[in-house]
């Protein structure tokens, strides 16, 4: 089952790690590591399911949990 509610134990240092890890990067380098981190996310949940409702949710909502 997909997780939609806020489920991270510290948001605002994950965000902020998140874009750390951009800086310096060209737009397509940039694109590039993202791909590479959905990849990597994807495999780590490994269910196809969840894989799914999340993709699902992403293009149907931008992002937003129901």
């Amino acid at each position: 089952m997909l997780i939609t509610t806020p489920n991270l134990t510290r948001p605002d240092e994950t965000y902020a790690a998140l874009i750390a890890t951009h800086e310096g990067l060209s737009e397509a380098e940039s694109h590039a590591l993202n791909a590479r981190l959905i990849l990597i996310l994807m495999n780590h949940i490994g269910d196809d399911a969840v894989l799914t409702e999340a993709m699902r949710l992403a293009r149907d909502k931008g992002g937003q949990a129901a």
